[in-house]
């Protein structure tokens, strides 16, 4: 199952793909002709909370279209503006740093491997969809750089999660795009500015529904700027894995339904390159990975 957020005809709802990604059945209006009324949460952050009745709903109007009868109320994919699919998150990004060795390596040494999981956050205003566009920000930045990235989309509410149990609180995976402004990064010393940006976040284009993806722990992974590969790796090379992400971060704080965690970058960024390769204006970037999809967004002119 892969769930969006979109828009169309002035109305923003959540959405199930089809097999295909060609069409979006808009929930809210197949439950209501299916059942006589609309049960479907208006945003994605209420479904999620829903967990597996809100599964269960979804399966039985995706078995009930299969007959034809609700074909009219399919609406054809680029026909609708993608939204992201948590638009406003209730709290900042959790985003994991240096979770692949050579990323970790191309931005110092091998002494700059952690031992540890590193955590800084995102400003939930850094949020944006698939086809938005990035401000360059170039007022106050001159190193925009982007970092392909598989996220959690966390589905139900827990604390001292166990790895063995880590994946069952995970409601799905969606791809996003933590963009850094490095020389902000660099001169506050701490994160949250250079990574808070406003629509610094770009994410979708959906979330895969986790039981889609089998082994999140192994899926390619790979960035392009204008076409060209920039990063391509596989999470099989995850530093910290899902598991063990989910379960440190637990520790002590309550992760909750709706809850994003980027599980952070391969090598490949811009500022790896010698001499670095910024983001300039105009330049698109498409983020893909295995079973989700591709996250596209350009780079305000």
């Amino acid at each position: 199952m892969k769930f969006v957020t979109a828009e169309w005809d002035g109305d923003v709802f959540v959405g199930l793909v089809d097999g295909d990604a060609a069409r979006i059945l808009p929930l809210g209006k197949a439950a209501e002709k299916k059942d006589g009324r609309n049960d479907i949460p208006s945003t994605m952050q209420e479904c999620i909370v829903q967990g597996d009745s809100f599964i269960q709903k979804v399966a039985c109007l995706q078995a009930w279209t299969e007959n034809g009868e609700a074909d009219e109320l399919f609406i054809p994919l680029d026909s609708v503006k993608l939204l992201a699919p948590i638009p406003k998150p209730s709290k900042n990004i959790f985003c994991v740093g240096k979770n692949y060795a050579e990323h970790a390596i191309e931005m110092g040494s091998k002494d700059d491997i952690p031992e540890h999981i590193m955590v800084f956050t995102k400003a939930p205003t850094t949020v944006i969809g698939h086809n938005e566009t990035v401000l360059n920000h170039q007022n106050i930045t001159e190193q925009l750089d982007y970092e392909g990235e598989l996220a959690i989309i966390i589905g139900k509410k827990g604390r001292g999660i166990s790895k063995e149990e880590a994946l069952e609180y995970v409601f799905g995976y969606t791809i996003i795009n933590d963009i850094t402004a490095r020389d902000l990064q660099t001169r506050h010393k701490q994160f949250f500015i250079g990574k808070s940006l406003d629509t610094t976040c770009p994410m979708g284009p959906w979330i895969v529904h986790a039981s889609s993806v089998n082994h999140p722990n192994k899926l390619d992974i790979q960035t392009m700027v204008n076409g060209e590969i920039r990063q391509k790796s596989n999470t099989e090379n995850f530093i910290f894995s899902i598991e063990e992400i989910i379960s440190v971060l637990s520790q002590g704080m309550t992760l909750e339904p709706g809850d994003i965690i980027a599980t952070g970058t391969p090598a490949g960024v811009g500022k790896g390159f010698k001499p670095p390769r910024f983001l300039k204006p105009g330049d698109a970037i498409e983020i893909k990975v295995e079973q989700l999809g591709t996250l596209y967004n350009k780079i305000e002119n």
